[in-house]
């Protein structure tokens, strides 16, 4: 049965652009650690979901859970970044992307995942959007947050119920803490996170949006990750997968 849901899952690529390839020095670790790996394969619904919108390419050179506004590569958190959110540089020495590859880069990446977005908005049948992510256990350097403490094992967060009523949040944390068997206070509302730009962007626009992120050490974790071929556990992540997928059909199941 296809469940009324549109997932958009951001930041689980891992690829570089070709348009960058030649001025890029960022390492395969540091681009994974500064996605959100695996998670195509922990939100994957294959044919359960109404509609999937995700990029191959890695956050660090294009990355569309950020506004236009914030285009230029002058910092760890715009849409194209010249530092990932550890500090590392995505660039060589005084080497940034010129402007005709950074509209290169925007046209052919971030625009047509927005632009999907808002076709699929105009689809009725859905009744909730989920913006789905991973988060380190610790927060990196560029973590605003109030608190440098360790995460909570999820965080679901509705822009201060901006973007989704108060019920439905509730109800999905609901759901998540039977499903993956954790204590409700793990689940957070809006903290660490009060959700990002497609959240705040496309929330109760019509339809209700709730951005979704887990705690990475529930995959990356050593009894379940090798560090250095950055290679996870396949029974795990199918686990993870199973128990986000029972979540949303008893979220459905419990309207």
């Amino acid at each position: 049965m296809t469940l009324p849901v549109l997932l958009s899952i951001p930041h689980g690529g891992d690829r570089m652009p070709s348009e960058v390839e030649d001025i890029a020095c960022i390492s395969r670790h540091d681009i994974f650690g500064d996605s959100d790996p695996y998670t195509l394969a922990i939100y994957d619904m294959a044919d359960e979901a109404r509609c999937t919108v995700n990029t191959q390419i890695a956050r660090c050179f294009v990355d569309v859970n950020r506004s236009l506004q914030s285009a230029k590569p002058i910092g760890p958190d715009g849409l194209i970044k010249s530092y990932t959110s550890y500090n590392i540089p995505v660039y060589g020495p005084d080497v940034r992307p010129d402007d005709e590859t950074c509209r290169a880069l925007i046209k052919r990446y971030y625009m047509p995942y927005h632009r999907r977005i808002q076709r699929l908005l105009h689809d009725e049948d859905i009744q909730l959007c989920l913006d789905c992510h991973s988060m380190a256990a610790n927060p990196p350097p560029i973590s605003t947050a109030h608190t440098k403490s360790p995460r909570p094992l999820f965080c679901l967060s509705n822009c201060n119920g901006q973007s989704s009523p108060e019920d439905a949040v509730s109800l999905l944390a609901e759901c998540i803490s039977k499903s993956f068997g954790v204590d409700p206070s793990t689940i957070h509302i809006n903290t660490p996170f009060q959700g990002g730009h497609i959240t705040s962007t496309y929330g109760m626009n019509p339809y209700p949006w709730i951005q979704v992120e887990m705690n990475r050490s529930m995959y990356l974790s050593k009894e379940w990750f090798d560090v250095a071929t950055l290679q996870c556990s396949a029974d795990r992540l199918h686990d993870l997968n199973g128990m986000f997928v029972d979540a949303i059909r008893m979220y459905f199941a419990r309207l």
